[in-house]
């Protein structure tokens, strides 16, 4: 008798794999620094820090077409402009409201009091960040160096003139803007293959964390971990899905069971213009139109930072401040919300935020030695604040379709984190079909 065919092989979720991948990196962490194993540590570093590189190695070119295509995509929807001002007014807005949260958590529990570290344990970072370094630094020397030495910042400018001039073309470019579709589709491809990877990279990040900072490290930087870790999760926990239920007047819930797989990819990789296609992904399945989100989410991985420019500079003024035993006004909070809200893009989405840090502290006129203090724990810090970073760069788009008309309740409703190599949904390509409506 013929056996059937129709069951299903079983798969493990994506979900699934990279908590797997989080557990056992913590083990064989714990072991590599428990039992001195020199060698599983090399070998943890050299998984990871392959994963990280098989990710920036997309980074320039996925940020130069993304950004690019992004803004030439919205000559497809209708009141562009618009939509434009209202994405870049409420990345301002949870900006603002997660910078507040990062002072008031560090003005109640003081962070940098009873550590035991001095303003000795301190070293100057070998990059700094000025607002006249920041400025000038936009505008590339020329078009080879960004892309050489990994100059997101740049990179975008570049990308943004390519692209505004493209629309001022018209049918004359048309040619490059099929040729740099498709360059971007091949990236994305490429791209999927390696986060694919991500389970075990996983492994590598995290074990080689604890074999190599252990939980002595962070002990001393108790009270700052636990700041930063405390002020990420209100604004991704508390304050985004407040804005889901009453901007968006939708079920906050559903909004993390879409969101999940990029929000947990940006927590191990530490990158969010290396989650940006998983971003765009379920943004989409989130039901923002697939024009809109080639726009928004690209802006949002490179300019987009609640977790790197909001709470962290916030917490860490305050720590270096108490280090070196400085007072700081209520006029230098305002200039920590207006530095979070106008610098953000100079980190860049890139794997920490230590010129971000820089630009803040140069700003407040505090010592760039706070900076050494802090970079240590760095790795540990930017897992949570790349996973507040994702999620707003996801939430926005989100916020602004909906309050323009656009999103899309039934994909909203049924949003699901379905296995990655899913084709793309048929909505898509219907929406592909002709502009998107948008509301007076």
């Amino acid at each position: 008798m013929p056996v059937s065919t129709n069951t299903k092989s079983f798969k493990v979720p994506f979900w699934a794999q990279i908590i797997a991948g989080l557990v056992l990196g913590v083990l064989l962490g714990w072991l590599a620094r428990s039992q001195d194993l020199s060698w599983l540590v090399t070998t943890l570093e050299k998984v990871g820090g392959t994963f990280i590189g098989l990710l920036k190695l997309a980074v320039a070119p996925l940020v130069f077409f993304a950004i690019l295509v992004s803004i030439t995509n919205l000559r497809k929807v209708n009141n562009a402009a618009r939509l434009a001002t209202r994405t870049l007014l409420w990345f301002m807005i949870t900006s603002l409201i997660a910078v507040a949260i990062g002072l008031v958590i560090g003005l109640v529990t003081n962070p940098g009091a009873g550590t035991g570290l001095t303003p000795a344990d301190g070293g100057k970072p070998e990059k700094t960040g000025s607002w006249i370094d920041f400025l000038t630094g936009i505008v590339p020397t020329d078009v080879i160096t960004p892309f050489t030495e990994l100059n997101v910042l740049q990179i975008v400018f570049m990308a943004a003139v390519a692209g505004i001039a493209a629309l001022q073309l018209g049918e004359k470019a048309q040619p490059i803007l099929t040729l740099s579709e498709s360059v971007l589709e091949l990236l994305q491809k490429a791209l999927w293959w390696v986060i694919r990877l991500a389970p075990l990279g996983t492994v590598g990040l995290i074990g080689n964390a604890i074999a190599s900072y252990g939980w002595d490290l962070i002990g001393k930087y108790a009270t700052f971990t636990a700041d930063i870790y405390v002020g990420c999760a209100i604004v991704l926990f508390v304050v985004y899905p407040a804005l889901i239920a009453t901007v968006a007047k939708a079920n906050p819930l559903q909004f993390f069971k879409g969101a999940w797989p990029a929000i947990q990819l940006a927590f191990v990789s530490r990158s969010s213009v290396g989650t940006m296609p998983l971003t765009q992904k379920v943004t989409e399945r989130l039901g923002v139109p697939k024009e809109y989100a080639s726009f928004a989410v690209p802006f949002g991985a490179t300019t987009k930072m609640d977790g790197c420019a909001a709470i962290y500079p916030a917490i860490a003024a305050i720590f270096v401040a108490q280090i070196f035993d400085i007072q700081l006004n209520v006029g230098d909070y305002l200039l920590i919300a207006f530095v979070s809200v106008v610098g953000s893009a100079a980190t860049a989405g890139l794997t920490g935020a230590t010129v971000m840090l820089t630009l803040t502290l140069s700003t407040l006129g505090l010592p760039m030695e706070g900076v050494g203090l802090l970079l240590a724990i760095d790795p540990i810090l930017d897992m949570m604040r790349t996973a507040t970073n994702v999620a707003g760069q996801a939430l926005v788009p989100v916020l602004v379709s909906a309050r323009e008309g656009l999103l899309d309740r039934t994909a909203y409703d049924t949003a699901h984190s379905s296995p990655l190599d899913e084709p793309e949904p048929a909505r898509d390509r219907e929406r592909d079909q002709g502009p998107v409506p948008a509301t007076a």
